[in-house]
């Protein structure tokens, strides 16, 4: 009876992992797949493009669509504009956010409900795109790096995760500095900080991602073409004639293909940074957003 039983469970592990391991190498293909597709469009010929023979790897492999994009146009003056938006606003908002979390996280803090509530109440309604322009206008920030960074400095769903987090830290550690003689800043500095360290990567990584991925601020705001950021300038080589300027054949077809090579391109310089960033994050990332998802 005991070994029917225990057959019973093996069998029923080995159908449950087995249905689990096909749902996900199904979903491993289908999130990989277009991936693996545009980097070997990027990578191959004219020919190859055109033929249709182009899925996962490169047929006839050449370097020619990278060098028209990076030779040719201004990408590289849009990828320095990306990079410093990306660092400013990545530190602005985690100080923000680290600030006010930790704040409205401790117990002693009086009407700390009612500046949560206004907090979380951003979350759900917002004046409307023209408002915010309007108001992005009348501070002098339009046409401005600034722009891209200061209306949005602080996440409410980053400031509801680090919230979280801060309250789950022993009260015990700040009672201990506290008769050291610590002040608040030196606790949330020396004590809070240092073990905070996967929680603060975590929504660092969130920060940067959404300010490298953005687009729509800058074209909301941005009007010196010398300012674009990086996925606004490659938003406008996807949907201007500026893909057959940079090294397109003479003939129509040459054209089709050469601009479908050059788009593949686009998207593989915009989304392989953050691809290369991520996995020194990766360990930080899962740890962190565990730690601040535990009660509410």
């Amino acid at each position: 009876m005991f070994m029917k039983r225990k057959i019973e469970k093996i069998d029923e592990f080995t159908i449950g992992s087995l249905i689990n391991y096909v749902i996900l190498t199904l979903l491993i293909i289908v999130c990989v797949y277009p991936f693996l597709n545009v980097m070997a469009t990027s990578l191959s010929s004219n020919r190859a493009v055109l033929s249709g023979s182009v899925t996962i790897y490169p047929i006839e492999f050449t370097l020619n669509a990278y060098k028209d994009i990076l030779h040719k146009s201004q990408i590289w003056l849009s990828m320095k504009v990306t990079v410093i938006v990306t660092l400013l606003g990545t530190a602005l908002g985690l100080v923000l956010t680290i600030l006010a979390a930790y704040a409205l996280s401790r117990k002693r803090l009086k009407g700390k409900g009612w500046i949560s509530g206004i907090i979380l109440f951003t979350m759900y309604f917002s004046g409307g795109i023209i408002p915010t322009f309007l108001v992005v206008k009348d501070l002098g920030l339009y046409n401005s790096l600034a722009s891209l960074y200061i209306p949005s400095a602080v996440s409410v769903f980053n400031f509801i995760v680090m919230r979280t987090f801060f309250r789950e830290l022993p009260e015990s550690l700040e009672e201990a500095a506290y008769l050291d003689g610590a002040s608040d800043i030196q606790i949330l500095v020396r004590v809070v900080l240092p073990l905070s360290l996967p929680i603060i990567a975590t929504i660092g990584l969130f920060y940067a991602v959404g300010y490298w991925n953005d687009y729509f601020s800058a074209l909301l705001y941005i009007q010196t073409p010398e300012k674009f950021t990086l996925q606004l300038r490659l938003r406008s080589l996807l949907f201007t004639e500026e893909l057959n300027q940079l090294g397109a054949s003479s003939d129509g077809l040459g054209n089709t293909v050469m601009a479908e090579s050059l788009k593949m391109t686009c998207i593989v310089v915009g989304t392989l940074p953050i691809i290369i960033i991520y996995p020194w994050l990766q360990k930080y990332f899962v740890k962190g957003v565990m730690l601040g998802s535990i009660k509410g």
